[in-house]
Formats: structure tokens, C-alpha cells, sequence
């Protein structure tokens, strides 16, 4: 009794969650509880929390939640612990840095997913599991029997059934591109797009002497009848296409459409390089473009985009033997293999089934981003609610480089449409991306300044900053 009183005259039990079985582990409710008290001022630096054994007893939990709990806290800089003094909430760090990036397209942090204690068990399983001399060496290019068979595994809700022999683990989806590049085409090849395209595929063809040339689009991605006469004009050895919550529009190409650009890619025998990185993001997604026309299409699934970063392995499909092989020798040509570490987690997370939950928080905590996003951007959002970004056109009075020099100055980091584009005439957006941004209120914040800018014209900007 006399221990509840002291933390009852300390005032500090306002904060303390209703704990709830459906919001995710009650350790991690405890952390969240803790960070909503500091951002609203109901705890303060300096003040002082129970002790664990106090706040077990006080919540009805074990000491270990409890334990997890303040851990987490003060791996988010909430808390410090002085000793024999007990946990005091901690004074804010000094940012380094105020600008709040909006332009590196990275997954969030997932909802309800305890990622530390993912790594950390999906490591302890590799290491008890394999030789760790395997885990340190040279392997050859491709993936291990494991590796592909776990590809295999994540390519089932695309496809289905996979022969695991059709697929190659790579050391991302760049690496990916740049390979097929190399294998499937000749110096002063032509390689078609959307006019507005993922910029690693213009990198990567002019770094190798190939042109990429604009195919005209509509709300729908690349339209059919231009596709085929710019196969016939210009007899190109690739089309890239990423059909799927296209980066940067976020269009996701409808079922027919994918069908009408397949069935000309095999009237005109033309390769299609099917880069989709976001399908498992997406809501209800039609197949793939591989799908209506196997033997045409190449096709790229990354972790990095739907996981983490950090992942840098990449799943390709390719079903005829001679070309996984030219492709393979292309990709020892700069990139020998996956490291193997890397690759160990990334099988060992989708075989036991973390890399499905991890996904599933990924998803969750993007649509929480899109709808704030929306909320926050009012009648400028035009997004589809899921997916990594935002495709934010802009009105008359800014232009998209003008804009993002201009949230530069205001401590943002945007993206805008000229580094997309694959011809010369490109639309006057901004890609904004949720993801790159750890903390929901410095998201909320960045957000919050995109919308006063665009609320303002270029000349009374320009003047304020003068």
C-alpha cells in the first residue's frame, strides 16, 4: 500500500495504458504509453517512474514485460537509469539535424512487430543452424538450394507453385536491373519506359551505353498501342515496366492493361522486365505481367522494399535456362553473390514464417501513414492508401524543382518529378515518401510543413526568406 501511495503523490500513474490483447505485445503498449506521456507533457525530463517491480504489480503483469518494456523506452531515449536513484524520464536529445526526409523510399518501422527481437531470434537461429565457415566465405552466385527454395516460397502468392531451379537470389533489385542489362541486351540497345520511371534504370542503362526511351501513359501506366509502335520503330531489346504502386505515380496497372502490354510483348518478341517491388504491399494487386506471358517477362521481387533496407536480397524469376546462366555471368561481373549472412536471414525468416508477419506490420503502419498523410495534405492527397509513397501533383503557382529547393530551406526533403524522368517532358510533382521517417509526430510534423509551403506562392516564400 505504502509503495502505491508514493507513486500515486508522485502523480505519475496518468499515463499508465489500459493494457489490450489485440494492440500488439503489452511491453511494447507500455513503451508507446510512455513515449504519447513525454510528447504531451504529462511526463516531463526529470521526473521520476516507478520501479519495475511497483509498476509489474501496479499494471498486472509479470517483471519481465516490465523489464522489456523500460528496455525498449530507453532505446527510444525516454528514460535514463541513475543507479540506486531508479528510471527518470530523460531529457530530449539534441537533434543533429533538422531536416525530415521525405525523399528515400524505405519501409516504416512495422505496427505491432517487435523488429529488434525478430533480428535478434532470426540470428540466433542462423548461427545455431549453420556452419558458421559457410557463413563467412565465398558462394557461388545464384543462391544455395535453401536460398531459392525460400525464393520460391515468397513468389507463391504471385504465382503459385515455383520450380525453385527458375530463381535467382541476387544482392537487390539495382543489382537485378543492372544484370539483366548486361546479359539480355548490346551497347546502343534501346531499353522502353514510362516517361515517368524509376531512376536506377536510366543509372544503370547509361552507366552501360544503352537508351532509355519514354512510352506514352495514361492514369492506367504504359499504354499499348504506343508500346507497339515504338517496338516497331525502334526494335528495342528491353521494356521496363513496374506496374505495381509505380514508383513515383503509385499507379497500380490494371489487370487488362497488363494483358494488352504482354500479349505485345509477345507478338513483337520483346523482353518485358517486370521490376515489383510493392505487390505484396498493395491492396488486392491483379497478377503480374509474367503471369499472362511467362516466357516474356523477367521478373524482380525485393525484400529491401517490403522489410527493411538492410535486406539487400532480390528474388528473380527467370524460366529459361540459357538466360538465368547469361544473366548469372553478368552479375559475377560486379556483384559475386549475396552475403551470406544476409541471405541465411532472409531464408530463415520467410521459411519460419516472420518475414509474412514482418511484412504484415509494414503494411499496417503504411496504411496508418497514408491515412495521415491524406488527413494532413487534405485535398491535395490522391494516393491509394497503400504503398511506400505519394505521388503529389502541384499547383500552377510552383514547379516541382522550385518546390523542393524551397522545403529544403523549410528542413524537408522531397523528391521531385525531374529525377524520375525518363524523356524530356515530365509532370510538376513531388514524391513524398512515408517511410523514411522512424517516428510518427516528426512524419505528422514534416507533412504538416509540406502543407503550409504549398499553401503559399513561390514569391511571398522567397520573400520571407530573404
Amino acid at each position: 500500500m505504502s509503495q502505491l501511495k508514493t507513486i500515486q503523490d508522485e502523480n505519475l500513474t496518468g499515463w499508465l495504458p489500459r493494457l489490450a490483447g489485440n494492440k500488439g505485445p503489452r511491453f511494447l503498449q507500455i513503451a508507446d504509453a510512455l513515449q504519447v506521456a513525454v510528447a504531451d507533457g504529462s511526463l516531463t525530463a526529470g521526473d521520476r517512474l516507478p520501479t519495475q517491480r511497483q509498476l509489474a504489480a501496479q499494471l498486472g503483469v509479470d517483471l519481465t514485460t516490465i523489464t522489456r518494456a523500460y528496455d525498449e523506452a530507453r532505446r527510444r531515449n525516454l528514460l535514463e537509469g541513475r543507479g540506486a536513484r531508479g528510471t527518470y524520464v530523460a531529457a530530449p536529445k539534441v537533434e543533429l539535424t533538422a531536416i525530415l526526409d521525405l525523399s528515400m523510399n524505405t519501409p516504416p518501422p512495422p505496427e505491432g512487430v517487435d523488429f529488434d527481437d525478430m533480428l535478434r531470434q532470426g540470428l540466433s537461429q542462423v548461427l545455431m543452424r549453420a556452419d558458421n565457415e559457410l557463413l563467412m566465405t565465398y558462394h557461388l552466385g545464384g543462391g544455395s538450394d535453401s536460398d531459392r527454395k525460400a525464393g520460391a516460397r515468397w513468389l507463391e502468392p504471385m504465382f503459385g507453385p515455383l520450380d525453385s531451379r527458375q530463381v535467382v537470389v541476387c544482392p537487390g533489385a539495382q543489382a537485378a536491373i543492372a544484370a539483366l542489362i548486361l546479359a539480355l541486351t548490346e551497347p546502343g540497345a534501346v531499353i522502353l519506359a514510362e516517361p515517368t520511371s524509376y531512376p536506377g534504370l536510366r543509372a544503370a542503362a547509361a552507366q552501360f551505353g544503352r537508351h532509355v526511351i519514354a512510352v506514352g501513359a495514361d492514369k492506367h501506366g504504359m499504354l499499348p498501342e504506343l508500346l507497339e509502335e515504338a517496338c516497331r520503330q525502334h526494335q528495342p531489346a528491353l521494356v521496363y515496366l513496374n506496374p505495381t504502386l509505380q514508383n513515383p505515380t503509385a499507379i497500380t496497372m490494371p489487370e487488362r492493361r497488363r494483358r494488352e502490354l504482354a500479349g505485345i510483348a509477345q507478338r513483337c518478341d520483346v523482353r518485358i522486365v517486370e521490376d515489383d517491388p510493392y505487390w505484396l504491399l498493395a491492396d488486392a494487386p491483379p497478377p503480374p505481367v509474367a503471369a499472362f506471358a511467362p516466357a516474356q517477362v523477367l521478373y524482380i521481387s525485393t525484400l529491401s522494399k517490403c522489410l527493411t533496407p538492410g535486406l539487400r536480397v532480390a528474388f528473380v524469376l527467370i524460366r529459361d535456362p540459357a538466360e538465368r546462366e547469361r544473366f548469372l555471368v553478368a552479375l559475377r561481373s560486379f556483384a559475386l553473390m549475396v552475403a551470406p549472412l544476409t541471405a541465411a536471414l532472409a531464408t530463415q525468416w520467410i521459411l519460419d514464417g516472420s518475414a509474412d508477419r514482418l511484412m504484415e506490420g509494414v503494411r499496417k503502419e503504411a496504411r496508418l501513414r497514408h491515412r495521415m498523410a491524406r488527413d494532413v495534405l487534405a485535398g491535395r492527397y490522391s494516393g491509394a492508401g497503400d504503398g511506400l509513397h505519394v505521388w503529389l501533383e502541384l499547383p500552377a503557382y510552383w514547379n516541382s524543382s522550385q518546390l523542393a529547393l524551397a522545403a529544403a530551406s523549410y528542413g524537408i526533403a522531397v523528391t521531385p518529378a525531374e529525377a524520375f524522368a525518363t524523356g524530356s517532358a515530365s509532370v510538376n510533382a513531388i514524391r513524398i515518401s512515408l517511410g523514411s521517417i522512424k517516428d510518427r509526430g516528426r512524419l505528422q510534423a514534416g507533412l504538416q510543413r509540406l502543407s503550409h509551403l504549398l499553401a503559399r506562392r513561390p514569391e511571398s516564400f522567397s520573400a520571407a526568406v530573404v
